[in-house]
């Protein structure tokens, strides 16, 4: 009976060490889970502003700085602008005469579905 009780002791003994040695593979297995998480994250991260680097400069290479190109877009306003203005001014006045013939010759004229009974 001794050696019985003695077996179990042993058996819960070594139930409980594996208890523990599986609780303690997990803990190891969710830190080193979470040390690749956090290796990834940075590793993403370091990609990401090497490549958002690598844009500015191909921005920069190929279509200049951004205040090299508001620069330009505000020239080529101006410039469309003094085109616009140059236009309105030499077709004013032909434009105004024609509105005015369109106002001083009216031809007044029945409609053609009035009906007089």
């Amino acid at each position: 009976m001794a050696s019985q009780t003695q077996g179990i002791q042993q058996l819960l003994a070594a139930e409980k060490k594996a208890a523990e040695k599986v609780a303690e593979a997990r803990k190891r297995k969710a830190r080193r889970l979470k040390q690749a998480k956090d290796e990834a994250t940075e590793e993403i991260e370091k990609f990401r502003q090497e490549r958002e680097r690598a844009f500015k400069e191909f921005e920069a290479k190929h279509m200049g700085s951004r205040e090299g190109v508001a620069a330009k877009i505000d020239a080529d306003t101006r410039v469309k602008l003094a085109d616009m203005e140059r236009a309105i001014q030499t077709r004013k006045e032909p434009v105004i005469q024609e509105i005015l013939q369109y106002v001083y010759n009216i031809s007044p004229e029945v409609h053609k579905n009035y009906n007089h009974k």
